[in-house]
């Protein structure tokens, strides 16, 4: 069997980033997968569960109310590897082009405040596993060491 293409990413050279995973074609129109990474892989230690929970929480329902992207966005959702994101949007589309979002979107989850939208039983699942200060603080990291100043390196997998 084949090995799918993220699974050819050479993880140990891949640093934090923002990365066009793969670009597919649904009845004609093409949709973007995005590798949103936020930890440096089988380097620094994953995200608990709890903070990758809250940003997928807070993520999602800032993605879906957007004004302009609102209707583009299909999923966000964490990696099972707990080192990022998955955002899959409609449209073709470079890295590049959704760094504005990205920080919007990030800066949105570092300075959120109370409640997390979707954290009540009759909502989520697992609605306990939860923990807002450190997605603040996660997102805080990732805004300042990626976002804020990122170069190609971060923009394009590592061949």
């Amino acid at each position: 069997m084949e090995k799918i293409k993220s699974f050819t990413v050479d993880h140990i050279r891949l640093v934090p980033g923002l990365y066009v995973s793969r670009i597919d074609y649904v009845n004609q129109n093409p949709v973007t997968t995005f590798d949103i990474r936020m930890t440096s892989p089988n380097d620094e230690p994953v995200m608990n569960t709890a903070e990758v929970h809250t940003i997928e929480h807070l993520g999602a329902t800032f993605l879906r109310n957007h004004e302009t992207w609102a209707d583009k966005t299909i999923y966000f959702g964490p990696m099972g590897c707990r080192t990022g994101f998955y955002l899959i949007l409609s449209g073709e589309y470079t890295s590049r082009d959704i760094v504005p979002l990205m920080t919007e979107m990030f800066t949105f989850i570092a300075d959120f405040e109370g409640e997390v939208p979707g954290a009540a039983p009759k909502d989520c699942g697992n609605y306990l596993d939860m923990n807002r200060p450190m997605a603040n603080y996660l997102a805080r990291k990732y805004l300042k060491e990626v976002l804020e100043n990122i170069s190609d390196r971060q923009l394009i997998y590592p061949e």
